[in-house]
């Protein structure tokens, strides 16, 4: 667990992260805790480097 927070870092984890960091905090303020579920996901996701925000999420072409 260690080793997926300190290493792999890119532009798009950054991105979920910060972008999750902020959905967490606005959910949270607003009191909508339904959307502090869709907060806490997106930045564990950035946080941790799984889904997405590891870059697993493009389709690889080949040549045939």
């Amino acid at each position: 667990m260690k080793k997926r927070l300190l290493n792999g870092w890119n532009m798009q984890r950054f991105t979920f992260l910060i972008m999750g960091l902020i959905l967490l905090i606005h959910t949270l303020m607003d009191q909508q805790y339904i959307g502090t579920l869709l907060g806490i996901y997106i930045t564990v996701m950035g946080l941790f480097g799984f889904g997405c925000a590891a870059g697993n999420c493009s389709i690889e072409q080949t040549k045939n």
